[in-house]
């Protein structure tokens, strides 16, 4: 058996399990030759992963064949550093500045967007307050060195702030802004939604995938973008 994917943070992924379970659902399910984080009494089953969606596409795929299956994706919308020393004693708690939101899924949609158009396949993203523990790691070694000698140590769920639900391509094509200008470029839309132009072109390529969005020709260097038949615009 062998798990479709699971967070390394154990204590994370555990308590962002039990906040999915009802009195009538297992856990730890062995099914298909997988072992599945959570089996609900109608049947669906829900796996809880952070990241590498394109390791788990050929599992998906397979489980989808003959299950409802509801991926559930984490974000930190929130994230408090706490350093810790060998003792287990708090010397700091700090709020860091990095902030996800809902678009943080398309990085990960990249390898997958394909699956919003099966039936069986929902998405949730799960925005959560975390504490992420750091300890001191011997400077004689390799790891750390990217935080001054700390590591992680492990992830906490602090608190649900709330759950944002997709089962079809064209729920996704709603985070687009309102505001956006049709056609537009992915600097254009980076612009309008406040998010990194890697991000961006991840979700302009999922979209486009997924029949949500395409191309409208150029403007200048700059592929455009819109919805339905925008037709084609070269400058």
């Amino acid at each position: 058996m062998s798990h479709i994917g699971s967070l390394n943070e154990s204590p994370l992924h555990e308590a962002v399990k039990n906040w999915y379970a009802g009195p009538e659902d297992a856990t730890e399910v062995a099914l298909d030759g997988y072992v599945i984080d959570l089996v609900r009494a109608d049947g669906e089953l829900v796996e809880v992963q952070s990241g590498n969606f394109g390791q788990m596409r050929a599992k998906l795929e397979a489980l989808l064949a003959n299950h409802r299956l509801r991926l559930v994706y984490p974000v930190a919308q929130a994230k408090w550093i706490v350093k810790v020393s060998e003792g287990g004693e708090i010397l700091s708690r700090r709020k860091s500045p990095k902030a996800g939101r809902v678009e943080t899924v398309f990085s990960e949609l990249v390898s997958i967007p394909h699956l919003l158009a099966d039936p069986n396949f929902w998405l949730d993203v799960l925005l959560i307050q975390t504490e992420e523990l750091w300890r001191a790691h011997d400077k004689g070694g390799k790891r750390g060195w990217r935080r001054g000698g700390w590591i992680i140590h492990e992830k906490r769920l602090v608190e649900v702030v709330a759950c944002h639900s997709f089962s079809e391509p064209v729920q996704l094509a709603a985070l687009l802004p309102d505001d956006l200008p049709t056609p537009f470029t992915t600097g254009e839309l980076a612009a309008c939604a406040g998010l990194p132009r890697r991000l961006a072109g991840q979700m302009v390529y999922c979209l486009r995938e997924m029949g949500q969005i395409q191309a409208a020709g150029k403007r200048g260097r700059s592929w455009l973008y819109g919805r339905g038949d925008v037709g084609s615009i070269e400058e």
